[in-house]
């Protein structure tokens, strides 16, 4: 039976929420603050299946909670809820570390296909893999079907957004890929959105693939455009 975690100060709503989800055969665990969502996730990071975590919280809000779960190495597969549908926060919860995001108010069905959708991928995360669904490029090797980057005996896992972000310019190498292009083709959007947070995202991916982030030789810059994957820089 799978389990599920949803963090939500606003009680009728989590009751709802909670009585849904039970008749729907899950176990549920309800908290309503991020540090409690914190202190439970990390004492019994295999006690949940999927983490339902509203994003304006008391004390630490779904951002900090959500970031500091996965700095902290814990990636329990996680679906944000909010109010603010701004496509801005989207791409903040993406950065944070999120697996989904839904906007207040939702339907329910929605809201059970995105948890069915991320139990699905935790599956098949435990699974083999396709042989061919990797990329190896000077001693690394991206594992997509696992979310994994291996650098020698060193495993880093990745947010399935952070393996789309590189798969998507691991499939353009060579060639510059605008922030426009990776806002509409990586995460849908398709409205006037700060860049910023594709910028924060590529930070991230080069302190795991580069041997020194601050020179980066296969996540490049290009300045006005965007970005540049080389796979074996000359």
């Amino acid at each position: 039976m799978n389990r599920i975690l949803i963090v939500e100060d606003e009680k009728h709503l989590a009751d709802g929420l909670r009585f849904n989800l039970e008749a729907e055969g899950y176990t549920v665990g309800v908290v309503d603050t991020g540090e409690a969502a914190l202190e439970t996730i990390t004492a019994t990071p295999q006690a949940f299946d999927v983490m339902v975590l509203d994003v304006m919280l008391p004390g630490k809000s779904g951002f900090e909670v959500i970031s500091e779960l996965r700095m902290g190495g814990q990636y329990v597969p996680t679906l944000m809820l909010t109010a603010r549908g701004h496509p801005d926060d989207v791409l903040r919860g993406f950065a944070a570390g999120a697996d989904d995001y839904l906007t207040k108010p939702f339907d329910l069905s929605i809201l059970i296909a995105r948890i069915q959708g991320l139990l699905r991928r935790r599956e098949w995360l435990q699974t083999a893999p396709p042989p061919s669904d990797s990329f190896t490029f000077a001693g690394k090797t991206v594992d997509f079907s696992r979310l994994q980057l291996r650098v020698g005996e060193e495993v880093v896992p990745l947010t399935l957004m952070e393996a789309n972000v590189l798969r998507y310019l691991i499939q353009h190498q060579g060639q510059p890929v605008s922030r426009k292009k990776l806002l509409e083709d990586v995460w849908g959007l398709h409205e006037d959105t700060d860049t910023r947070a594709i910028d924060n995202f590529i930070v991230r991916l080069r302190r795991y693939i580069e041997d020194d982030p601050t020179r980066p030789r296969h996540m490049l810059t290009v300045r006005g455009v965007g970005y540049r994957f080389v796979a074996e820089p000359g």
